[in-house]
């Protein structure tokens, strides 16, 4: 059997960094770093300051009445338009499901359509 032996106590060396080290220790640090912001100018998030207001993309509101269908709002709001197109955009625009619309709701109605006198 052989046995290991050492021929006497290791001296711990010190750690040098060379030159090139430091590059490629500064662009490992770095590249996160690149990356988030290339993420952030790429994403094209807009944010506001508290108390600031955009420019609305655009909905006016109506208040639902009694009486009121999805279908004789679409004719108030766009007599021009098809009122089949009008009901689907408002109940896709406030999530109506089966047009089941309440008394005293208040309804998103899309800009291209506008809303007149309610």
């Amino acid at each position: 059997m052989s046995s290991i032996t050492f021929a006497g106590p290791v001296t711990a060396t010190r750690l040098r960094i060379t030159p090139r080290g430091r590059r490629v220790l500064a662009a490992l640090v770095a590249l996160p770093v690149a990356g988030a912001i290339a993420f952030a100018a790429l994403s094209g998030g807009s944010a506001l300051a508290s108390g600031e207001h955009t420019a609305g993309d655009g909905f006016a509101t109506v208040t639902v009445q009694p009486g009121d269908t999805l279908w004789s709002i679409a004719g108030e709001v766009a007599p021009d338009a098809d009122p089949r197109d009008v009901v689907a955009e408002i109940s896709k625009l406030n999530m109506v499901d089966g047009g089941v619309i309440e008394v005293g709701q208040h309804l998103a109605i899309p800009a291209q359509y506008g809303a007149t006198g309610r």
